[in-house]
């Protein structure tokens, strides 16, 4: 009897330090795995970005102006009063032409420039291609995994208000993730040994319609998106706007990944992926030199 009630107290000891166990790891897991994925591509948020990189930029205090030399010993003769001509001539200088883009618009070639906002995976800033794909994990939910690599280039052409061409490359190698054991199973997934890159070439001209350096834009890109080799015909929502001297775009398109050959990667803590899902772009254009 007297060892049955010494018993009890170590099992209770037993059962709650289980039960602990069992909440430090539903927690750890909640952590590890919970939804936080970054937010979606946006226009006002990528113009923010900008916008505060450039404020970063400004605020650098620069170099004092050199001070012009003064002779004291030269003393300006009074002149005479102006004739009427010439007055009206000085009331009214002639104008010149506005400088920058402003005076130029959107025409012409245009290329991305990665340094024109600083990449923040978390953050959702500066130029970066990825994907966004729902999953369901184990005791968790669903969740997005989302993958997005800095490694773009690409140039686009506009001619009057019409975008002539496009091409988007973007190195897959450099794709990322919340987890680097996610990064390992993409790059495989994708074959990005054999096939590094990631091509969208414009095949249809977008109208931008009338004053396009006046405001945002909404239009959709219709060309060709090759991965693995494969090339498919894609539709991608676009949203733009000429801020100062740079273009920005953000855009997304739907794609079946086995379109390209792609199978979704499984791990045993995901119960199910879907087999499609979302590209998206946020890219930066300034001028070609």
């Amino acid at each position: 009897m007297l060892q049955r009630i010494k018993r009890r107290p170590i099992l209770w000891c037993v059962v709650g330090i289980v039960l602990v166990l069992v909440v430090l790891l539903a927690i750890g897991l909640w952590w590890w795995l919970r939804d936080d994925a970054p937010a979606r591509v946006d226009l006002g948020a990528a113009v923010s970005t900008l916008e505060d990189d450039v404020v970063e930029a400004t605020a650098t205090p620069s170099a004092a102006p050199t001070a012009i030399p003064i002779t004291p010993d030269v003393v300006a003769e009074p002149t005479r009063a102006p004739t009427p001509a010439a007055a009206q001539t000085a009331a009214e200088p002639e104008a010149q032409p506005a400088e920058g883009v402003a005076a130029e618009g959107v025409e012409g070639e245009w290329v991305i420039n990665t340094s024109a906002a600083e990449f923040d995976y978390d953050e959702s800033s500066g130029t970066f291609v990825g994907f966004r794909v729902e999953e369901e994990l184990a005791s968790i939910g669903s969740t997005t995994a989302v993958g997005r690599t800095p490694l773009v280039g690409g140039s686009l052409t506009i001619d009057g208000e019409t975008v002539t061409s496009v091409t988007v490359e973007a190195d897959m190698t450099g794709i990322i993730t919340d987890d680097s054991r996610r990064d390992r199973a993409i790059q495989s997934a994708l074959s990005t040994g054999s096939f590094p890159m990631a091509i969208f070439t414009l095949t249809e001209p977008i109208d931008l319609g009338d004053d396009p350096g006046s405001g945002p834009i909404t239009t959709t890109a219709i060309g060709e998106l090759t991965v693995k080799d494969i090339t498919r015909t894609v539709e991608i929502a676009l949203e733009a706007q000429l801020v100062d001297d740079t273009v920005v775009v953000v855009g997304s398109a739907e794609v079946v990944f086995a379109d390209y050959e792609v199978t979704v990667p499984r791990v045993p803590i995901v119960l199910s992926a879907e087999d499609h899902g979302t590209v998206e772009l946020q890219l930066f254009f300034t001028r070609s030199p």
